[in-house]
This record gives structure tokens, C-alpha cells and sequence, in this order.
């Protein structure tokens, strides 16, 4: 049995800028059983729960610091999005005449598409380098890594929720409106959190050994954003590539977001089974991987 002591703070504190709750700062030894046996989501959820209020301390760090020295702080989350939008409206929308579906404003279809996109890639790239980042903490501390990882996603989804305040006033002011499904919005949002989530661990679980993989994974979420109907419509696409198209799971989470937050209408039902099959099936490899390789996390951090 291997074990590996770790000498926990006898006051309250920060660790390398993470501040400890309370039950963490007791001035006992505790020894870090790495042949402890670990139950799938079980355990993860278990860990939650228990660690729930460093997990709340680790997302508002997550929001707060990111933005730490900058003058305009979280108002970056609005205008980060919007900025993107109005270059890409610029260019497509003088250059490229697109008919779009249902004809919706060009401005809400595109803005709608990038903040999805932009919660995907930025969630599974501050999902997957959370454990790597958070080396100098968990070297020090016992603390459960999915802790770190979990509260990158949930900082992602935060970010998303805040940017969809000048979508729903782009809505307002292009005369789409805000339909009832709008209050659907959190079910995608919930799957894609998910999907975020598992994805997010199979890199973490990764990056440990490879940090390469880190700059390999933001090459491929972003040739996957380019594979989703984000700035054009897809009766653009021929039929030869549709098949790239609907492979894509992003393409029917995308769908079922558009539908809700300004179609007022349900997508296919097989969008539905792509959105949650995937979201679940990802979770679960990815808390498999990282529950198979977590003790030797542990020794490489």
C-alpha cells in the first residue's frame, strides 16, 4: 500500500490563492490513502458534497481572478462575445448574403452560435488544465482533484449564463422577442455542462503526463466549432458534408439551444437523444479515466 502524508494548515489561510474552508483547517495529520477504492460518480459526487463549499470558493475564484487586472473586470464576459459577433457580422454579413432559417436576424443567429461554442472550448480547455494548474495546491493539500475540475466547468457555465444578457437584448431589439422556451434555455445548458465536464477530465487525466495535449485539444475544439453551423446556415453546406455536419453532437446541442432561446420551438426529438446520450456517455468515460488514473495523479503532481 502506498500512502503519502499531508500536513494540513493549523489556521485558516490561502494556499497558493485558494482559500481553505474551514474543516480543512485543523491541525491534524492526515495520511493520503492512494489504495483507497474509488466507486464511479459515487465517489465523485460524494466528494462534492463534502468539499462543496471550496467548490463554491473555487468557481468565484475562477470568475474573479480572470479578470483581476483588468479595468473592465466581468463586463469582459459581455463584451468578449459581443465583439466577436460584430467582426463576424461585419465580414459575412456585407461579403456573404445568407438566407437564414426562419428568417431570424443574422446578428441573433450568429450570437447565439458563438456563445455556445465559446462556453464549449473554453469550458473543456479550463476543465482539462485545472488539475495541472492546480499542482502547487494538491501537492500541498488534500483536497479531491475533481474538485478543481468540476468548479473550471461550472465557472464556464456561469460565463455563459451572464453572456446570454445581450442575446436576449439583441432579441428585444430586432423585434425576435424572448419566447416562453426561453426558461427551457438551463437544458442544454445542464447536458452541455456535462459534456463540458467529461471531456474536460479525459484532457485533465491527460495533460498530467502530456501538457502538449492541452495545445492539441484547443486545435480540435476549435475545428469542431468550425464544423458547427455557427456563422452560416446549413442549407449552405453541400450534401456531400452534410454527414460531418449532423455527426457532430455540438450541431444538434446547438440546435436545441437556437430553438429555445428565439425560435420558440422544440427540435427533432433525435437531437434530443444525440444531446443527452452524449453528454452521458462522455460524463461517464471521462469519470472512469480519471478514476482509473487518479492515484497516479497524484504521484506525478
Amino acid at each position: 500500500m502506498e500512502a503519502k502524508p499531508w500536513l494540513l494548515p493549523s489556521t485558516g489561510g490561502v494556499v497558493d490563492g485558494v482559500s481553505l474552508p474551514p474543516r480543512l483547517n485543523m491541525t491534524t495529520t492526515y495520511v493520503y490513502d492512494s489504495d483507497q477504492p474509488r466507486r464511479p460518480i459515487v465517489t465523485e459526487l460524494s466528494n462534492l458534497w463534502a468539499y462543496r463549499g471550496l467548490l463554491k470558493l473555487l468557481v468565484t475564484r475562477d470568475l474573479t481572478v480572470r479578470y483581476k487586472r483588468s479595468t473592465l473586470g466581468v463586463w469582459w464576459t459581455l463584451l468578449n462575445p459581443l465583439l466577436t459577433m460584430t467582426v463576424l457580422w461585419i465580414v459575412f454579413s456585407q461579403f456573404f448574403r445568407f438566407e437564414m432559417p426562419g428568417d431570424v436576424p443574422y446578428v441573433a443567429y450568429l450570437l447565439s452560435g458563438i456563445l455556445l461554442i465559446t462556453f464549449f472550448a473554453q469550458g473543456v480547455i479550463a476543465t482539462g488544465s485545472s488539475i495541472v494548474n492546480s499542482a502547487s495546491v494538491l501537492s500541498k493539500v488534500y483536497v479531491p482533484a475533481e474538485v478543481f475540475a468540476v468548479a473550471a466547468s461550472v465557472a464556464a457555465l456561469v460565463n455563459f449564463v451572464i453572456s446570454l444578457i445581450p442575446l436576449l437584448a439583441i432579441q428585444l431589439i430586432t423585434g425576435v422577442g424572448i419566447p416562453w422556451t426561453v426558461i427551457l434555455v438551463p437544458i442544454p445548458a445542464f447536458f452541455l455542462l456535462l459534456l463540458v465536464a467529461g471531456l474536460g477530465l479525459l484532457v485533465a487525466s491527460a495533460a498530467v503526463y502530456f501538457y502538449d495535449v492541452l495545445d492539441l485539444t484547443a486545435v480540435l475544439t476549435q475545428l469542431l466549432g468550425y464544423l458547427t453551423p455557427t456563422f452560416y446556415p446549413i442549407s449552405i453546406v453541400p450534401e456531400r458534408f452534410l454527414p460531418l455536419i449532423y455527426a457532430n453532437p455540438l450541431y444538434s446541442y446547438l440546435t436545441v439551444f437556437r430553438g429555445f432561446i428565439y425560435e420558440g420551438a422544440f427540435a427533432p426529438t433525435w437531437m434530443f437523444g444525440v444531446m443527452t446520450g452524449t453528454s452521458i456517455v462522455v460524463l461517464l468515460t471521462g469519470v472512469w479515466v480519471f478514476t482509473r488514473s487518479w492515484k497516479n495523479l497524484v504521484v506525478v503532481l
